[in-house]
């Protein structure tokens, strides 16, 4: 811990540039020699000014102790440069962030067909499904989906690779602890429970607008390909794809209607030539198969049936209580829906059939349900989580949970 000290002083240097950070480190070896260098050292390194050299005459430490205290108490892990598990793919960016903070278990990121995805905030229901369902499709045959748990393209991209029974990873504009937008609260803690939130700003870190095109060189230099899903003429998501053609990785667009104000954005991409079309998941992984057969498995994949939208023949959880209410009142009993795992289960996780079969038996409390599967804990409540999402499971408060079909085959 003593060591990471130093690379959080150094990365929390006001005003410190961060190609100087790096030029600072290339030149001495470590951010502990940087943080006992004089003044007169500093102005060595190329392009350091004397008030550069000033800011990093403040030796206190405080402000890098305090931050340490919060990532012991959130439980979140540095990851620094020097770390033999930094992914190469990002050390080889121009500007490659000094220390990354994660919640989570962070994938082999070089050994993943990682795929960036990408689009607007203001996604119609179009962009919204087309991601979703792209999402799954890649995550079912291998790839590993990044995005950044904005709403819109972002949230539907994590939802569709959750869904799958995948892991994925975000990449945030603020502090791990700092909910942006404050609507996906839970889907940080899915995201977290399979994969990793990851940020290069410490805990408490708001969220400021300059931070997200900063951030965007990050999801990009993690991944092999870049996916833009939905964009308009002026957004982010094209910020990320022009930084993914700088660092050298593939793009990708989907194309959508000529005159869609939202669609104007990948369609100029794919116009320009900068962007390769994609009409669907196969468009991406026969490019990127070669290079990941070990992670790659093209076939055919179903799609589940609620995919982007709730089961239209579902109960709610407060339909089905006012049947449970209603029963042995003089009313027969509402039927529950059928889900035929035999016919439909191509669309759910392993983990998510091994939930839903156990909870055929009966409404169960979480834990009990956790100790009945035999999975691990945050892999249960990821399944029952999206379970939930689409319809399947109701929380019937108290954590005790019961499906809302019957389930056969």
């Amino acid at each position: 811990m003593a060591g990471i000290k130093y690379w959080v002083w150094l990365s929390e240097r006001e005003g410190l540039p961060r190609r100087m950070a790096l030029l600072l480190l290339e030149h001495f070896g470590s951010p502990e020699n940087v943080y006992y260098a004089d003044a007169e050292e500093y102005l060595h390194v190329e392009g350091m000014t004397r008030q550069l050299a000033e800011r990093l005459e403040d030796k206190s430490t405080a402000e890098a102790d305090r931050i340490l205290g919060e990532c012991e108490r959130l439980g979140l892990r540095v990851l620094t440069m020097q770390d033999a598990d930094y992914p190469v793919r990002l050390r080889n960016i121009y500007e490659p962030p000094c220390l990354l903070y994660v919640l989570g278990r962070l994938p082999e990121i070089d050994e993943e067909a990682a795929i960036a995805m990408v689009g607007t905030r203001s996604a119609t229901p179009y962009g919204v499904k087309v991601a979703e369902e792209m999402a799954y499709t890649l995550a079912r045959q291998g790839a590993l989906i990044v995005s950044g748990a904005a709403y819109g393209i972002d949230s539907a991209s994590h939802r569709g690779a959750l869904r799958a029974g995948a892991k994925t990873v975000a990449v945030l504009g603020c502090g791990i602890d700092v909910v942006y937008p404050s609507g996906n609260g839970q889907l940080y803690r899915d995201i977290a429970a399979v994969g990793a939130l990851m940020s290069e700003y410490p805990p408490g870190t708001p969220a400021i607008g300059a931070h997200f095109p900063v951030r965007n060189r990050i999801i990009s230099g993690l991944c092999v390909a870049t996916l833009v899903v939905e964009a308009p003429e002026r957004s982010g998501a094209l910020i990320t794809a022009n930084t993914a053609l700088e660092q050298g990785r593939e793009v990708f667009a989907v194309p959508g209607p000529i005159d869609a104000p939202m669609s104007r954005g990948c369609n100029r991409l794919i116009a320009d030539g900068a962007a390769a079309l994609a009409a669907g998941s196969l468009d991406i992984l026969r490019e990127l198969e070669a290079r990941y057969p070990h992670k790659l498995h093209i076939k055919e994949t179903e799609l589940p049936k609620t995919l982007g939208s709730r089961p239209k023949n579902e109960l709610s959880a407060e339909k089905r209580k006012k049947a449970d209410r209603d029963d042995g009142a003089g009313e027969e009993r509402a039927q529950l829906p059928k889900l035929d795992l035999g016919k439909d289960g191509a669309g759910f996780s392993d983990d998510q059939i091994c939930v839903l079969r156990k909870l055929a038996e009966g409404e169960l409390q979480s834990d009990d349900l956790i100790e009945a599967v035999g999975l691990p804990t945050r892999r249960v409540l990821s399944a029952l989580t999206m379970l939930q999402v689409d319809g399947y499971v109701t929380d019937n408060g108290g954590k005790r949970f019961s499906l809302n079909v019957e389930l056969i085959g």
